[in-house]
């Protein structure tokens, strides 16, 4: 797998290297901020959200800023930030564009593929000088791709993954997590009108017919044991409770991740 040799983020924005000595970021994006302390710059986050809880010990000494959606532009604006990282799904534009006002740096990301992760590793990795780590996590997600079991042996399926409830939602085959299940050959379903990314939809029998599987994700909602069992008796189809942060986490997360797709196949 190639990476991207220029400093490019997911809206096309080139960006040049940090000074370390004065760098101070603000994450808005739990997985990020995980890989962030997985390169070794925890000491240069100012401000992260109250959704980014990993790596626990390190993260609860970097202060809370609000959520991913709404975030206390005041208190990070007395952190005088110098760089501002987003997510093109999980954060509001208009907040984006409110703290880019004030802060320099704001780079965008967008992980649509595992294999994505790579660009997203390197492009970190070299705006803030770490490239040895970002190296050996490149390394370290490619041996993982490498253990991954051969898709063409693998029974297709059909799965349908739910990741809220009232109303129940799933994902749409463009997202991170469709395409990480598509690795172990599961094709996630989706309504055939469906114009969001994360669609609501409506039990039926016609949809029962379309799918094989069902994934309860742990997250965002936080599906468990009770609702897999009443979905069993409900459908008559397998439920599944999922690890929605092994499916649905990039950085450096996604590394688990796909040793975790292992695990699905063999349940």
């Amino acid at each position: 797998m190639q990476v991207a040799s220029e400093l490019v983020d997911a809206i096309g924005q080139h960006h040049s290297k940090a000074n370390k000595a004065d760098t101070r970021i603000v994450s808005l994006v739990p997985s990020i901020t995980e890989l962030l302390c997985e390169l070794g710059l925890a000491r240069l986050i100012v401000g992260r959200t109250g959704f980014c809880i990993h790596p626990a010990q390190i993260v609860q000494e970097i202060p809370k800023i609000g959520g991913t959606k709404d975030v206390n532009i005041e208190k990070i604006r007395k952190m005088a930030p110098t760089h501002l990282i987003v997510n093109i799904d999980e954060n509001e534009k208009p907040t984006v564009d409110a703290l880019a006002e004030f802060i320099p740096h704001v780079i965008v990301t967008h992980p649509i593929t595992p294999a994505d992760n790579l660009n997203l590793y390197h492009l970190l990795g070299h705006i803030f000088q770490v490239e040895k780590a970002a190296e050996k996590l490149i390394h370290e997600f490619e041996e993982a791709g490498k253990d991954l079991p051969d898709v063409s042996v693998i029974k297709f399926e059909r799965v349908l993954y739910c990741i809220w409830q009232d109303p129940w939602m799933t994902v749409s085959q463009d997202t991170y997590i469709s395409n990480m299940l598509g690795m172990i050959a599961w094709k996630t379903w989706a309504p055939k009108d469906a114009t969001s990314r994360y669609p609501v939809f409506h039990w039926n029998d016609q949809m029962a017919q379309e799918i094989d599987r069902i994934l309860l994700s742990t997250e965002p909602y936080r599906f468990n044991e009770s609702h897999v069992d009443a979905l069993e008796r409900q459908t008559g189809k397998p439920v599944q409770l999922v690890d929605g942060e092994m499916l649905s986490w990039y950085g450096s997360r996604a590394i688990a991740g796909m040793r975790y797709l292992t695990t699905l196949v063999n349940t």
